[in-house]
């Protein structure tokens, strides 16, 4: 692929997780969470993004979210369960995204706040339709997604350079 062709990244917060009695990389993924997971995974599909690759945190409820939504695509990316992305501030998490292969045009990132939402609000420098006034009226909730899109390499992404195409949350 060309690198001048547009590139879209979708940041993906994970869905509503449960508070059991343990570790809070083990934290599963809440009944409504499960729900809320696959309805996410459809509008994925809606969206028609035929992602390359997918870069998971490797956190329970983060893979739980992926396993749920990505039964919901027509075709499985490759996936990538990356230990970076677990509380990953916005600066690590760009540092993993400009280490993707340029043959990966789209890209979806399974990740946490407040990592994912800062992320979400530094990366675009515009945004199309009322996407960015949604995303700012209703912040960042679980199994909620953000839709970017930026032109050049993987290793040119950085704040600023993206437009936000869509944001979507199970509430929208």
């Amino acid at each position: 692929m060309s690198v001048a062709e547009p590139r879209r990244i979708v940041l993906f917060r994970h869905a509503k997780a449960d508070w059991p009695q343990v570790s809070d990389h083990e934290r599963p993924l809440a009944d409504r969470g499960r729900k809320d997971a696959a309805v996410a995974g459809r509008r994925l599909a809606d969206s028609g993004i035929p992602f390359d690759l997918a870069l998971c945190s490797t956190a329970t409820r983060t893979r739980e979210t992926w396993k749920l939504a990505v039964q919901e695509l027509p075709q499985r990316p490759k996936t990538v369960y990356e230990e970076r992305v677990y509380e990953a501030s916005p600066g690590e998490l760009i540092a993993v995204l400009n280490e993707l292969p340029d043959d990966a045009r789209d890209a979806i990132m399974i990740g946490h706040n407040p990592g994912i939402q800062s992320l979400a609000d530094i990366l675009p420098g515009r945004a199309e339709g009322d996407a960015g006034e949604r995303l700012s009226r209703r912040g960042f909730p679980a199994a909620a997604f953000v839709v970017l899109s930026f032109d050049g390499s993987w290793k040119a992404l950085e704040p600023g350079v993206a437009t936000l195409l869509d944001f979507w949350a199970p509430t929208e």
